[in-house]
């Protein structure tokens, strides 16, 4: 068990990396996200009753950001991962969720370096990777 779930583990953040890179890169030269791979409040596909359990929500003060999925956590569908990622691709950091834990919320202290936008993914064992843009101002 131990291992299928570091084996998970790793999967989901070598994915969630991929994806988010490649969605920046798409987001530069379009303008907007791969629809069916990525799912935002405005683009949420096949899970549109799904938007507000989904898409993480995005909470600063000061240096300190807090991503919230107001999603259960039950051994069946639950948050596997939070992951904060600045504009210029650097991840901030990352938080893997277990179906014992009771909320999925993560706390991230932003760098000294600016940042114009902030990428907030949640990824949910059942209905895909969401991601929340921020834009700091």
């Amino acid at each position: 068990m131990s291992d299928r779930r570091n084996f998970l583990k790793s999967t989901v953040i070598v994915a969630g990396g991929l994806v988010v890179g490649k969605a920046t890169n798409a987001l530069a030269k379009t303008g907007s996200l791969p629809s069916g791979i990525i799912y935002t409040a405005k683009d949420a596909g096949q899970w549109k009753k799904k938007i507000g359990s989904h898409a993480p929500k995005v909470s600063r003060d000061g240096k300190t950001v807090t991503i919230l999925t107001s999603h259960p956590m039950t051994q069946k569908h639950y948050i596997v991962r939070h992951t904060l990622v600045a504009d210029d691709g650097t991840v901030i950091g990352a938080k893997t969720f277990y179906p014992t834990d009771k909320k999925a919320i993560s706390t991230y202290t932003l760098p000294d370096k600016p940042i114009k936008k902030l990428y907030a993914t949640s990824f949910c064992n059942k209905h895909d990777f969401w991601m929340t843009e921020v834009e700091m101002g």
